[in-house]
This record gives C-alpha cells, sequence and structure tokens, in this order.
C-alpha cells in the first residue's frame, strides 16, 4: 500500500513500528493501530489520496481516513484502522491576515487545518485579537481538531463555539474534490443544488433532509446550551425569509463537530474578536451542594466571561505536585507564584479545602469597570454566606486557572499505577438541576470504588469528570461501559447530553441511540451515507461503522469498544 500512494503523494509517509504505536492513541482510553501514517504537503495531496482510497475501496475494504492533528481528542476521534492523515508536519501556516472585517470590532484569519492554537494565539494577540471558543488544552491542541471537535471552553458562556467563528472552509468532499463551504442565501443555494454534481447533489440532499424531518430534530434538540454529540443538524437551515439576500443555508454548521466524518478540512477563514485589555476573578469557595443552582443563577445576572469550577479532588492534586507549577517560572516567578497562595493555604488549614472552587472571570476594556462589576457580585451573593476573594493581578488570577487548565495533565502525569479513563468525562445537564444532578452523579461514581475528578464550566452545566483507574485489572472494560450507560441514563433523565465539547468518538457513538432513539439516529446515518457513500472518512464515528471489527449494532459496538479499552494496559507510548 505504501508504494502505491508514494506515487501520487508528495509528503511523507511511515509505517514504521514506533511510528504506528505512537498513532494508536490520542488522549482517550483507547487503542487502534493503524496501518500506515501520512502527512500531506498540501491539499493536492489530501485531494489525490481521498480519490485513490475511493478508488481501491474494493480492492481493500478496510481504506480508510482518519484526519489527525495534534491527537488530542479524548473520545478516540482521532485513532483508526487504516490511513492516519496528520496535518501537523507541513499544513499548518498562516494563509492570510488578520485583516478587518466589515464590522469593525471583527477581523479575519486563514489557516491551515495543523497549525497550533499556541502559535496561532501569539499572532492573534499581537494584533490585540482572539479566538475565544480555545479550550483548556490550548498550549497542545491545533486548528484543524478545533474545528473537527466544535470545541469550546471556559469562554464559551459568552462568545459561543467554534462554529461561530468560523466563515468559511475549504473541505475535500468523498469525490476527491476540494470545495469552498460557506453561508447560501436562498439564490446562492439553488444555484448550487442546480449543479447536479457530487457537491450539489450534497447540498440538496442535506437540504431535503432537514426539510423532511423539520419537527423531529427540533424536538430532539437537547435542552441544554452545549451539545456535540451527533450530528449537529440544528443551525444548518434558518429561516431569514424576512430578510432579502441573507443567509439560510451553512453545510460549516453541520461538518464543524463532524470528526472528520463527512470530509477533510484543508484550510479555515476565521473570525477573531478583540481581545479584553483587564480582567479579574471572583473566587468562591463552597462547601454545600444545596444552593448551587441559585448560586450559579445569580452569578449569570451579571453577565461574567466565564463561569468555570473544579472540586477539592482537583485542589489536593494541584497542592500535591506544586512543582509542576513552578516549572519555567524562574526564581522570582516561583516566589511569588508559591506567596500567591499563602490566603488559600491559611483558609484551609482552618477550614478545610473546600467542595468546589468556583471561577467567575469579569472583563473589560476598562480597569475600573471590571472592579466594579466584580464588587456588585460579591455584594449580590453575601446571602449565601460563602468565602469570596477578588484576584488583585493577572498572576494571582493565573494560578487558579493554572490548576482548572491542567488538572488532566497532572493525573496523567503523576498518579502512580493508574491512569486516567476519560468515557463520562463531558456530561453536561442545565445548571439549575446541578444540586441534584452532582450528588446522585457522585453516588454512581461511589458503587466503583474509583478516584475522580471533577471540574468544569458551571455557568453551562458542563462538568468534566475524570475517573482514575488500574488499567492491569481485568474487569476495566466491565465498569467502563457499565458506568457509562448509568451516567448517561441520568444525564439523558436531567435532559442533558453525553458530550457537550469533546465529541463522540469512538467512546461516545454506541450511545447516540441511547440519547437520541432510532429516527434521528437513522438521520444521522443518513447524513453519513450522503457526503461519505463508501465510508472512507474516520468510520466508527458519529455512526457505527460496519465490517470487521466494527458492528453495525449497539450492543456490536459496545463489544468492539470494550475490545480496545482491554488493550490499553498493554500500550508502550502515549501520546
Amino acid at each position: 500500500m505504501k508504494e502505491e500512494i508514494l506515487k501520487f503523494f508528495k509528503g511523507d509517509a511511515d509505517d514504521s513500528e514506533a511510528t504506528l504505536v505512537k498513532y494508536s492513541h490520542d488522549a482517550s482510553l483507547l487503542e487502534v493501530r493503524p496501518k500506515i501514517v501520512l502527512f500531506p504537503k498540501d491539499s493536492e495531496d489530501v485531494k489525490n489520496l481521498v480519490k485513490w482510497v475511493g478508488e481501491n475501496k474494493i480492492k481493500y475494504p478496510k481504506l480508510s481516513i482518519t484526519a489527525r492533528c495534534a491527537g488530542t481528542d479524548m473520545s478516540g476521534g482521532a485513532i483508526g484502522e487504516s490511513i492516519i492523515l496528520d496535518f501537523t508536519r507541513y499544513m499548518n501556516k498562516l494563509i492570510g491576515g488578520p485583516l478587518p472585517m466589515k464590522s469593525k470590532a471583527e477581523w479575519e484569519i486563514a489557516v491551515q487545518p495543523g497549525m497550533f492554537y499556541r502559535d496561532f494565539e501569539k499572532i492573534t494577540l499581537a494584533k490585540g485579537l482572539i479566538l475565544p471558543c480555545y479550550t483548556a488544552s490550548k498550549s497542545l491542541n491545533a486548528l484543524g481538531g478545533m474545528y473537527g471537535n466544535n470545541s469550546a471552553g471556559e469562554r464559551t458562556l459568552k462568545y459561543g463555539k467554534m462554529e461561530d467563528y468560523i466563515l468559511s472552509a475549504k473541505v475535500v468532499f468523498a469525490d476527491g474534490n476540494e470545495y469552498v463551504v460557506k453561508p447560501l442565501n436562498q439564490e446562492a443555494l439553488e444555484k448550487k443544488i442546480a449543479q447536479n454534481d457530487f457537491e450539489g447533489n450534497v447540498y440538496k440532499n442535506i437540504f431535503n433532509l432537514i426539510k423532511a424531518n423539520e419537527e423531529e430534530i427540533k424536538q430532539a434538540k437537547p435542552r441544554v446550551s452545549k451539545n456535540s454529540a451527533g450530528y449537529y443538524l440544528w443551525n444548518v437551515l434558518r429561516d431569514n425569509s424576512r430578510q432579502s439576500g441573507a443567509s439560510i443555508f451553512d453545510l460549516n454548521k453541520l461538518l464543524v463537530g463532524s470528526q472528520g466524518t463527512l470530509g477533510i478540512v484543508t484550510e479555515m477563514t476565521i473570525k477573531l474578536i478583540p481581545e479584553n485589555k483587564y480582567s479579574k476573578l471572583v473566587v468562591i469557595f463552597t462547601n454545600d451542594l444545596e444552593p448551587l443552582g441559585r448560586l450559579v443563577d445569580e452569578i449569570l445576572t451579571h453577565h461574567p466571561e466565564s463561569l468555570e469550577t473544579y472540586d477539592n479532588k482537583t485542589m489536593k492534586l494541584a497542592v500535591k505536585f506544586f512543582p509542576d507549577f513552578l516549572k519555567n517560572k524562574g526564581l522570582v516567578g516561583m516566589i511569588k507564584f508559591m506567596w500567591s497562595f499563602f490566603p488559600e493555604f491559611f483558609m484551609f488549614l482552618t477550614g478545610g479545602i473546600p467542595k468546589l472552587i468556583i471561577l467567575a472571570e469579569f472583563a473589560g476594556r476598562d480597569e475600573k469597570v471590571v472592579q466594579d462589576k466584580c464588587l456588585q457580585l460579591v455584594e449580590k451573593i453575601k446571602n449565601f454566606k460563602l468565602k469570596v476573594h477578588i484576584t488583585e493581578s493577572t498572576a494571582e488570577a493565573n494560578k487558579y486557572w493554572d490548576i482548572r487548565r491542567e488538572s488532566f495533565a497532572l493525573l496523567r502525569k503523576h498518579v502512580k499505577d493508574m491512569r486516567t479513563a476519560p468515557f463520562i468525562d463531558d456530561i453536561i445537564v442545565r445548571p439549575e438541576f446541578l444540586p441534584k444532578f452532582l450528588p446522585e452523579l457522585n453516588k454512581i461514581i461511589s458503587k466503583y470504588d474509583l478516584i475522580s475528578t471533577l471540574a468544569g464550566h458551571a455557568g453551562d452545566g458542563n462538568f468534566h469528570v475524570i475517573p482514575l483507574m488500574d488499567f492491569k485489572r481485568n474487569d476495566i472494560a466491565k465498569i467502563v461501559t457499565e458506568l457509562g450507560e448509568q451516567v448517561y441514563d441520568l444525564v439523558i433523565r436531567y435532559h442533558g447530553s453525553i458530550t457537550a465539547e469533546h465529541n463522540d468518538g469512538l467512546i461516545r457513538t454506541p450511545y447516540l441511540e441511547k440519547m437520541y432513539g432510532n429516527r434521528i439516529t437513522n438521520i444521522f446515518k443518513k447524513i453519513k451515507e450522503i457526503f461519505d457513500p463508501q465510508n472512507i472518512f474516520n468510520p466508527g464515528k458519529k455512526v457505527p461503522a460496519t465490517g470487521e471489527g466494527i458492528i453495525s449494532t449497539q450492543a456490536g459496538t459496545k463489544e468492539y469498544l470494550a475490545s480496545h479499552i482491554a488493550l490499553e494496559h498493554q500500550a508502550v507510548h502515549r501520546v
């Protein structure tokens, strides 16, 4: 296969043992070994590869392409059994911008999918601009993964998800051609459909599918602020009939978050917004979950930039592995960082570590306005009788953000003979349900005698629960599937979503029918067939794949999932 590919492929091809082991993993608990890893030089490489795979699918039935960037996916979305296509080696460049848009408050920038967010952010911040849907793993992840997963994070509460910042994208469809995908008005949509070619038929069939099932799709929408489960159908078609020339149809709303199962993005034009000059945190410490829903509602009336939280186990972990936070800070920075924690150490000694630490961030262009917002919030929540602290500096605020953002990395690196098992890591319910939901969640987890940490986005009711597990145990696969089933039953009972940000991948695709029912999951299957009739793009995610090793039934997919969980403790390399 390698020799055949290199006849038309300008980039690198690697099927060495070390590379195949490395790319058997992403940040999930799964292991799936590919046949070969390719590093495309440009979009011509991507187009030629897609055409070759389509032409050779009969000869090699298991052929498929899993597009990958930084490999930080926690759902198993960036691993596959055939070809891994890694964009970070060559297709990682700035294409153009930042350039001002018609609105003076917004700018645009064009990039390739393999650009790391940390490099991208340096460029934008130099212009005083930001892409605000960055994730907690922003020092590691890449833009292509943000497109594929419809990324969200601490500032999504106010600014939205990745889908809200994609102006247009270049995407290679299953016919091997690259198309510009952007919002279309009624006239442009009709022209596109009239093409009667592969691209035109995609637009026609998706439009007809949504129109034919409009009411059912509307009813199936989870009643939460964020949702990455299944194909996101709800914003593709807009009714803007009263606005002449307004955009009514945008396929990027479907492609963003589809985990590369419908096409492969080769370039993105992204909207940027001005970064606020000043920000401060109001840090709230609570031991009582009962008033949490009311507390969150009260905080949200003040319109914070973000509203985050983490639990006492996360805080204890940070204290235990404090040296990790001191790296690369220098002697003076180290002393300042340690000194900044003195109030918390004193509080913990006198009253213990609180169950939850809540971070309400306020930001703006005027420092006094920001400070006033913080003071107003503190005054408003006095009746909750909680310990509250307003940070005095960016450095002080960063100590809390460091703990929030680095908790998963700390777990992965330090806990001896145990490792992180992200499979119930991204659940979401409406904030008003949290006082009842969280104790019920803890009760379910406690039945399995697992250590776990909890952190997340309190303003959205979105929590990341990360259990620690010993993968030498023979019952790991059983625990993962049983516990996942019970937690997702609880989430659905509270009208939530099984994944708000991290997406389905291999780990949650088996549960989509539980969440949506048979009719909606059949719509997902039809979407996959419209875009990818030969099933060449990242099979097994969003829609259970068919073929040897991956079975089309829900129960069969869980069986497949369990087999790959069981292999994990044999892994010799972690990404």
